[in-house]
């Protein structure tokens, strides 16, 4: 197993997507799978440990599934690669009882329940819950400039992953007997869902171990179980993605004057021209997959050009520098899609208001409409044609006579009407 420390790298998309795609029935290579059933008052009810490939297929699949889910998601909202803080890396430390677990193989008890009691007595959670440990063992193939794998081996990635999953009774439904030939209440039983929280020990970051980081896994990106990050497993917790987003969001609109709807135009104004930050600065950039932080300056500089005063920018700006003095944002972590896509639509309807009034204005100048309601005949006819139009008595009755030479076709109440 490799311990080195690679200094300033993260798992990216390529190492994580290397070692997932293994999670498959004929794929995996997992030694060990144990577990502890943890009820609403804090309390084990069961510990248990299996030979992975002993399960049968349908828990095997059952399984793969939730491991696949602790390496799912976006990088940096729902996977967050952590670094152990000094302390965690001392010999007693969280870092030194993860290693510890890894080297027993999930085999010692006393090594598993110290741990699953560091989860139980700090993890935030009411309900009932399964906590699960997988260790598995990675011949990291040797690969060519082309990355193409060859059968010698680099190295062995070895590694556990735990995950936090949900134990929820499931849904009433109706069944039917077929021996008294009737439908019934079936029998609740309790369910396990896929992990809420989870993490990855040590991270495999350029195809190599890296023991001085922890790859995150949660569910939930605004309010994150961030007590499994820093009580159990003593790591620097980061902000995710959704949660810069909100407080950026909320340091705008808390300083935008105006009410609630000019405050949210003020905020869409912000969104766009964090757009157009990103647009531009791509553009300066040979490579376009380089991330693009967004500075204190940067940030006072957008306001200002959606409609701060030099004063509000720079006060919305320091308390921008104190939140995220740590690691500045990318700019894109900034921009919500949500609020994006509610503006163009607010926009789009604004507009379409717009035109309603401008046209209500035209037919009150033509004498088509007034203020009370619309004339019981709106009719319209191309320029030269407008002097042909006339009244007569067809049959007996009063009739608008419009002379359609030239016309090929006509609208009336919405129904197109052929005229040939």
């Amino acid at each position: 197993m490799s311990h080195g420390f690679l200094k300033g790298k993260v798992m990216n998309k390529k190492d994580i997507t290397e070692i997932k795609r293994r999670f498959t029935k004929e794929g995996a290579s997992f030694s060990r799978l144990t577990g502890c059933y943890v009820n609403s008052n804090k309390e084990k009810i069961l510990n248990f440990r299996d030979t992975f490939l002993n399960l049968s297929d349908e828990e095997i699949f059952r399984y793969l599934e939730i491991a696949k889910k602790c390496m799912s998601g976006k990088l940096m909202n729902n996977l967050l690669d952590l670094e152990f803080t000094q302390t965690a890396e001392e010999e007693d430390g969280p870092q030194g009882k993860l290693l510890k677990i890894l080297k027993s193989g999930l085999d010692d008890d006393d090594i598993l329940n110290e741990f699953y009691d560091s989860i139980i007595m700090s993890y935030d959670k009411p309900d009932n819950y399964l906590i699960l440990l997988y260790k598995d063992a990675y011949d990291i193939p040797l690969k060519t400039k082309d990355n193409i794998a060859l059968d010698d081996s680099v190295d062995v990635y070895e590694y556990i992953i735990c995950a936090i999953c949900p134990v929820d009774l499931s849904k009433q439904v109706l069944g039917f007997d077929e021996d008294d030939s009737r439908f019934e209440a079936l029998k609740r039983d309790w369910v396990v869902g896929l992990p809420e929280s989870a993490f990855t020990f040590p991270c495999f970051s350029e195809r190599a171990s890296d023991i001085h980081h922890c790859l995150i896994y949660t569910k939930d990106t605004k309010s994150p179980h961030t007590e499994l990050w820093e009580d159990v497993l003593g790591l620097k917790s980061e902000f995710t993605s959704a949660q810069k987003c909100s407080l950026f969001t909320d340091m705008v609109a808390s300083t935008a004057p105006g009410d609630e709807d000019e405050k949210m135009d003020t905020v869409l104004t912000v969104q766009k021209n964090i757009s157009d930050f990103v647009t531009l600065e791509k553009q300066k950039k040979e490579d376009n997959e380089e991330a693009i932080t967004l500075s204190g300056d940067d940030a006072a500089s957008i306001l200002e050009d959606s409609g701060f005063s030099e004063d509000d920018a720079k006060l919305i700006s320091e308390k921008y520098d104190e939140y995220f003095e740590n690691s500045l944002p990318q700019a894109e972590e900034l921009i919500d899609s949500h609020i994006m896509k509610n503006g163009e639509l607010k926009l789009e309807k604004k507009a379409l208001q717009n035109k309603v009034v401008e046209l209500n204005r035209q037919m009150e100048e033509a004498g088509l409409k007034t203020n009370d309601a619309l004339p019981p005949i709106l009719l319209r006819v191309p320029d030269q044609s407008r002097e042909d139009v006339m009244t007569t008595f067809i049959d007996g009755k009063r009739c608008l006579v419009i002379p359609i030479n030239d016309i090929d076709e006509a609208v009336i109440n919405g129904e197109k009407i052929d005229l040939e």
